[in-house]
């Protein structure tokens, strides 16, 4: 049984290294992917703010030798779902069972003004240039916004704010600076009022302006403002966005989205399409689009796989993440969320702190470790 996995992130990487812990070299899976290694979410935030360096981040996925397992680097040309089929810069594959892990993709250039005059952090090119841009910055009105929803890791706008006091603040320059936060939600992160009100709370502590249930629509870069779509503006010399997320151009093709995403069963991430699963950031599953969620729904896609090659039962999605959120100070808080069909999502938090932030470095060393095979430490 031939199993085609598209996109080599959270939800790729779970998913080929679980069945070819679980089927060997019976395996057959081809994970496919155009970039040529792996970059956590949370150490963009790391080399944006100095802590450590663009090399110590990536993980080549010529590092992934499993049983079973291939990686081919080329660019997805086209879908076909109902064959099973995929066309790619290296060539036609096809399999029993399709997988699409593709992610979001980024697109600063749907904001007005915001390649011109700002900067994004998002990608893993945006983050490592921010860096630069950070470095050389000599303080001023720092404003911090999302342009668009939906969007990955939303506690990462929150996190960014409060990294970027600690920065300015670091380098003598907090005092004759600001830093605001732009969201379209109404707290910082609904399904947890604990971690909503830790958040509020570490804004007001240390002067961040907090702006709820509004998006960025533009800047202007010439009078350096930022446009808000309650027709607001808010004067900058440093603006950090979040830009505008859509499925890949590839996927939209495909005929496998509704309203712009891939609509799957909520329990088992089935698509319309037979023998087609739809992971993470690219479904409209109702979870955030966040790395953890795409692990975990991985995961219930090799159950499924699993049970069909050997036999046993499969499991069912449970809707539950674990994100760990930067607080500053070198604290971090670990926050759990739940998003099941039919529930309003709900959430808890353990309180932001030192250990917490030894956790989150376990949590990317025993990912490294299983899926690349290897020991990290930033």
């Amino acid at each position: 049984m031939r199993v085609l996995i598209l996109g080599a992130g959270f939800g790729g990487l779970e998913l080929s290294t679980r069945l070819s812990e679980e089927l060997g070299a019976d395996a057959d899976v081809v994970l496919i992917d155009k970039a040529d290694g792996f970059v956590f979410g949370f150490s963009k935030l790391d080399v944006m703010f100095g802590r450590t360096t663009a090399d110590a981040v990536r993980h080549s996925y010529a590092d992934v030798v499993k049983p079973g397992v291939t990686f081919v680097q080329a660019e997805i040309t086209e879908i076909d779902p109902a064959a099973k089929r995929v066309q790619t810069s290296a060539g036609s594959f096809e399999g029993d069972v399709l997988v699409v892990a593709l992610g979001a993709d980024l697109h600063p250039d749907q904001t007005p003004g915001l390649v011109e005059g700002g900067h994004e952090f998002y990608t893993v090119a945006g983050a490592f240039a921010a860096a630069d841009v950070l470095a050389a910055f000599e303080g001023g009105r720092v404003v911090v916004g999302v342009c668009s929803t939906p969007f990955k890791c939303p506690p990462a706008p929150s996190e960014t704010a409060l990294l970027v006091h600690d920065f300015l603040t670091d380098r003598g320059l907090r005092d004759t600076s600001s830093v605001d936060l732009v969201m379209p939600l109404p707290v910082p992160i609904p399904p947890s009022p604990a971690a909503s009100e830790a958040l509020l709370t570490a804004f007001e502590e240390r002067g961040i302006g907090w702006h709820a249930g509004t998006l960025i629509r533009g800047l202007d870069p010439e009078r350096k403002v930022a446009m808000m779509a309650d027709g607001s503006e808010m004067a900058y010399d440093l603006f950090l966005g979040i830009p505008v997320h859509r499925a890949p151009a590839v996927v939209e093709a495909s005929g496998l989205t509704e309203d712009g995403w891939i609509p799957v069963d909520s329990l088992t991430l089935e698509t319309a399409f037979p023998d087609v699963y739809a992971v993470g950031d690219v479904t409209s599953v109702g979870t955030p689009k966040a790395g953890v969620f795409a692990e975990g729904q991985a995961s219930v896609v090799a159950d499924a796989i699993i049970a069909r090659a050997k036999g046993g039962d499969a499991s069912q999605y449970d809707g539950v993440g674990i994100c760990y959120l930067e607080f500053g100070h070198d604290e971090v808080a670990k926050v759990q969320v739940t998003f099941v069909q039919g529930q309003a999502p709900h959430g808890s938090m353990v309180p932001a702190s030192q250990a917490n932030a030894a956790d989150k470095v376990e949590f990317g060393r025993s990912r490294i470790a299983r899926w690349f095979g290897r020991d990290w430490s930033t």
